[in-house]
């Protein structure tokens, strides 16, 4: 089976490199602007009205072989998909970012830790009811 992936735009950020980027983008203020092709801007209707997104990234640099990795948190060797790491098989990036606001097809988003000119494949807007497990 094949997957056919198709970005509907790109993240900018001061963020350069990998090394740049925080552990985890929750864990940082800083602000990114992901910017949405035109074909998909008419995507983004009504996206003003939401506090968080979860925003899909390819992270286009990753060591795609990885199936172990140390984590930073825990140094004792997992497997990655026990990981939150960016070198995966397929490494598509879930994070989950307030919305500061939307304009022109550009969002501003805070908590975001993708480096600059990362592709944006997917947005979803994240819902209390649903995307919050209560405590056991």
């Amino acid at each position: 089976m094949s997957i056919e992936l198709h970005p509907i735009g790109h993240v900018r950020s001061t963020y350069r490199q990998r090394g740049d980027a925080p552990r985890q983008g929750r864990l940082s203020d800083i602000v990114s602007e992901i910017v949405i092709d035109p074909p998909y801007q008419p995507g983004l209707f009504r996206i003003g009205e939401r506090k968080h997104l979860f925003v899909l990234c390819w992270f286009d640099s990753a060591d795609r072989r990885s199936l172990r990795v140390f984590p930073p948190h825990n140094p004792v060797e997992h497997g990655v998909f026990a990981t939150r790491s960016p070198d995966r098989p397929n490494p598509v990036a879930l994070s989950l970012v307030d919305l500061i606001g939307v304009k022109d097809g550009i969002l501003r988003v805070r908590g975001l830790d993708a480096i600059d000119g990362t592709p944006v494949i997917d947005i979803k807007p994240y819902a209390k009811e649903i995307d919050t497990v209560p405590d056991e």
